[in-house]
């Protein structure tokens, strides 16, 4: 199979590709090309131990050139479109790079799927399309309610890749998958922003009262939710990613606090986010029925995940070295 993943050189792209090459050789040789910007949370070191890999082509572009696509994506049989601008703060601070890579890009990327004749394409999305949930669990029917210009813009790409599916007859799945952590996060979501702070003994700023509820899922079990929608997703549905952990973001964090061996007082509650969504749920059973079952525990994983980030400074302090002069204007 050649197989077209955008957006690889990010946390769930790479994680993805990683599997995917790792997989046996029984399961069918596989051909991988990867397209990815590299914007500030692209970065090659994730994708190091593979660059090397005779099935991994790596191609520095944007989605949403239309030319570049004309000339890569002929020949493949499937495409999985991770490639994304993806974070909530970033997006209330200025929406334009949201609507290039979410919108115009997934829109290019379904027109070129649609011009060469792809068997496959799946549309990597988010529960937050949903908006937000007091009780109970969304399903794959619920309504599109985002509250962020993030989660709209996904929204706006979901709603293209069906408009794909039925007007084209292209075959993309959609999957929608909650909150994500595991190694090779950008440090500036949840979990490796306050892992890395407590890591460097700085104190951690959290939202409002904290009480806000995520779903949270090991990367590597999104993955191969992604890998099985591909395989037996049906063309035009939509597969909500379900079974992961849901608790409070403080609850989170003094889980936290403990596997850094930190005190509560490293904690200082913050003004609360515009919009913040107040809680996410996922049914996920139509993927169950597919035979999704996640694999990681959410206190394994989490553990491990720390643990990654610790043993791993090389990696993010950088990132936040660069954050850091960027926050501060500095040259």
């Amino acid at each position: 199979m050649r197989l077209l993943v955008t957006g690889a050189a990010g946390f769930i792209g790479s994680a993805y590709v990683r599997g995917l090459l790792a997989r046996p050789p029984g399961q069918g040789p596989v051909h991988v090309t990867v397209i990815d910007r590299l914007t500030y949370a692209g970065n090659l070191a994730n994708l190091d131990t593979m660059l090397d890999d005779a099935r991994l082509t790596f191609i520095e572009g944007d989605i949403a050139d239309d030319a570049l696509l004309a000339s890569v994506v002929p020949g493949h049989d499937a495409i999985v479109n991770f490639a994304a601008e993806s974070h909530v703060d970033r997006s209330i601070a200025g929406s334009q790079d949201f609507v290039h890579a979410n919108v115009v890009g997934t829109n290019a990327l379904l027109q070129a799927a649609t011009d060469s004749g792809v068997g496959r394409f799946v549309q990597v999305s988010t529960d937050e399309v949903y908006g937000s949930i007091a009780e109970g669990s969304w399903t794959e029917e619920s309504p599109l309610s985002p509250n962020s210009p993030y989660a709209a813009t996904k929204a706006a790409a979901d709603l293209l890749a069906c408009a794909f599916a039925r007007t084209h007859g292209l075959h993309v799945s959609i999957t929608r998958c909650g909150n994500n952590y595991g190694p090779r996060q950008y440090p500036e979501k949840l979990i490796p922003l306050f892992v890395t702070h407590l890591l460097e003994g700085q104190r951690v700023p959290l939202y409002g009262d904290g009480l806000n509820i995520r779903h949270w899922i090991h990367v590597e079990d999104h993955c191969r939710a992604v890998q099985l929608v591909l395989e037996k997703g049906e063309a035009g549905q939509v597969y909500n990613v379900g079974g992961g952990a849901e608790l409070t973001n403080l609850a989170l964090v003094e889980q936290l606090l403990a596997a850094c061996g930190r005190s509560p007082d490293s904690v200082v509650h913050v003004k609360d986010r515009p919009g913040h969504d107040f809680r996410y749920s996922l049914d996920g059973a139509r993927l169950r029925a597919l035979g999704f079952t996640p694999r990681i525990g959410f206190t394994e994983g989490l553990a491990d995940t720390v643990r990654w980030y610790r043993e791993n400074r090389s990696w993010w302090e950088p990132l936040k070295d660069i954050a850091a002069k960027v926050a501060e204007n500095r040259p």
